[in-house]
């Protein structure tokens, strides 16, 4: 994953396979297969970002200071695509927030996602516990979409530009400043369940690295 699948430095290169999976997905799939059942190519409308409702205890999503993210078109006016694009963008923060701390079991993951998508976010974040690093820099999320099949399943897509996200090892700090390419470029098509409290919680997540979907 959200991000989720930063440039693979050379310290991680016998992982190399599992980095360039995001949570819950492969990069392996062509761009006409690039679709959950339910995605459409909804527009999507200037920067901003839903708030939460308030009577969810939600987890601490907090990054440090060298960690940014930024969400641009998070905006739809339409309250209910809106709530799922809310979550949605908490999801692809929780996996950041998982590997800034360097806890697979982070309460962010298990409050944002489940099953599959749970299981390949921890196995990612494990991957870079493994290593003993973490992520530095800025990731940029755009172009959202969101269908609705019904009240409360969910198929959203959004493009990732981590060129100026970098891996940094924990011990050293040292920074793997990768140069931009299209693989820094990640399509992602997540589909997203409205549970018991109210949450649109990510339950399948799949992803394409250098997709002309998101590529400059």
């Amino acid at each position: 994953m959200k991000r989720r699948t930063l440039p693979v430095a050379a310290a991680l290169a016998a992982t190399a396979a599992l980095l360039l999976t995001a949570c819950g997905g492969g990069d392996e799939k062509s761009e006409d297969n690039d679709k959950i059942a339910g995605a459409d190519t909804g527009d999507s409308t200037a920067s901003a970002s839903s708030a939460p409702s308030p009577d969810i205890n939600r987890p601490d999503l907090s990054l440090p200071g060298d960690v940014k993210e930024e969400f641009e078109g998070w905006h739809t006016g339409d309250a209910m695509k809106d709530a799922v694009l809310s979550d949605a963008g908490h999801s692809m923060t929780a996996v950041t927030r998982a590997i800034t701390v360097g806890d697979p079991k982070s309460p962010a993951l298990t409050f944002y996602y489940k099953g599959e998508a749970l299981a390949g976010a921890a196995k990612w974040v494990e991957t870079f516990v493994d290593h003993d690093a973490t992520i530095t820099g800025t990731t940029r999320y755009y172009s959202p979409t969101v269908s609705m099949p019904n009240k409360t399943t969910a198929a959203v897509t959004l493009c990732a530009d981590e060129s100026k996200a970098f891996n940094k090892y924990r011990k050293s700090n040292k920074i793997d400043r990768s140069a931009p390419s299209p693989n820094s470029y990640v399509y992602y098509v997540s589909r997203l369940h409205k549970d018991s409290r109210g949450v649109w919680v990510t339950s399948e997540v799949d992803s394409k690295r250098g997709s002309r979907k998101c590529t400059p």
